[in-house]
């Protein structure tokens, strides 16, 4: 059983900046690619950045390209977002997600997920 842990979502002015961290534990070693997901309210579930557990290859959705990103410390086994120049659309609830295989960049199939962090710009 995997299982993600995600902290550091807070509330920020806008403009302001954030990192927020996933820390997997338990069973990962076929996890392949580790993403951030988040979904606003009254909106759908959107990816946001993943990056390849064997590597340092990102993607971005263009909403937050250029602001975000993503990092992996391997020695500490966390996977960071750094939001940077934050505005009104980034709130919402931002999910760490896992998954197996596959091109990181495609959202679907994130099988395993955290609980959640709140992140609020206002």
């Amino acid at each position: 059983h995997v299982q993600l842990v995600e902290s550091g979502g807070v509330s920020v002015p806008p403009g302001g900046s954030m990192t927020l961290s996933c820390t997997p534990s338990g069973y990962t070693t076929r996890t392949n690619c580790m993403g951030w997901f988040r979904q606003a309210p009254g909106k759908q579930r959107e990816g946001v950045a993943a990056i390849y557990t064997s590597g340092g290859n990102t993607f971005y959705a263009d909403s937050v390209k250029g602001r975000f990103t993503l990092s992996r410390d391997n020695v500490k086994n966390t996977v960071s977002l750094e939001l940077l120049s934050a505005n009104h659309d980034d709130t919402g609830m931002y999910y760490c997600a896992a998954k197996r295989g596959g091109n990181c960049g495609d959202w679907a199939q994130y099988h395993n997920w955290g609980q959640g962090t709140q992140v609020t710009v206002s």
